[in-house]
């Protein structure tokens, strides 16, 4: 089946926008990529910086959907729902890994597209992440942690390996783009939450006596 004109633009661009870099890619460039003529990327998208736009929109209207997905757990527990939501940004981000390479360099650049979405998508993630903190907190399943601290580290476990993929295969040799890896990782991620931000059973039982 022939696919869409739309989504062949898209990942042609993907592609291109990793390699070469947005600024180091043209219209012409992309049009070549997915063999369809320039005028096909003006009707859709405007011009290259509309398709930037979409980009980012696609990554983030999912992304926050996989949080919402995760907080769906909160009433079996903060530590529970926190290791959803991580486990759903980690198979997300592996599941769309040059996509995700893109944005999380694209976003690491201050323009008005990433200053839309940090006033949209990244209040909600922000919003999400302080619940189940606070959440967490309040029930004494969580030590007492600054929530966006926590939230700076645990994103910054999450992004690294989509960040460094090169860093990943060249120096450690372990490959981000299999499954294997994935699976692996987010275990180490749910170790970090129960070392760093869980209570042991220990002191949640002394808490539970002298509180």
């Amino acid at each position: 089946m022939k696919k869409d004109t739309k989504e062949v633009i898209v990942a042609a661009s993907i592609h291109l926008f990793n390699v070469n870099g947005f600024h180091g890619t043209s219209i012409r460039d992309i049009a070549g990529k997915a063999k369809v003529n320039p005028a096909n990327i003006a009707y859709y998208f405007e011009n290259k910086h509309g398709l930037l736009e979409h980009c980012f929109t696609i990554f983030f209207e999912r992304y926050v959907e996989e949080i919402e997905k995760g907080f769906a757990f909160i009433e079996q527990g903060a530590s529970v729902c926190l290791k959803k939501i991580a486990e759903n940004i980690m198979f997300f981000q592996f599941e769309n890994l040059h996509l995700t390479r893109l944005i999380l360099r694209e976003i690491s650049i201050d323009s008005q597209i990433v200053r839309e979405i940090m006033s949209t998508y990244l209040t909600k993630e922000r919003f999400y992440f302080n619940r189940v903190i606070e959440r967490g907190m309040k029930t004494k399943e969580f030590c007492h942690v600054n929530a966006d601290y926590i939230t700076l580290q645990l994103k910054g476990l999450l992004n690294m390996p989509f960040l460094n993929t090169h860093y990943l295969s060249e120096v450690l040799h372990v490959l981000p783009n299999e499954k294997y890896f994935a699976e692996k990782y987010i275990k180490e991620v749910y170790k970090w939450i129960d070392g760093v931000i869980c209570k042991n059973e220990y002191e949640r039982a002394y808490l539970a006596v002298n509180y």
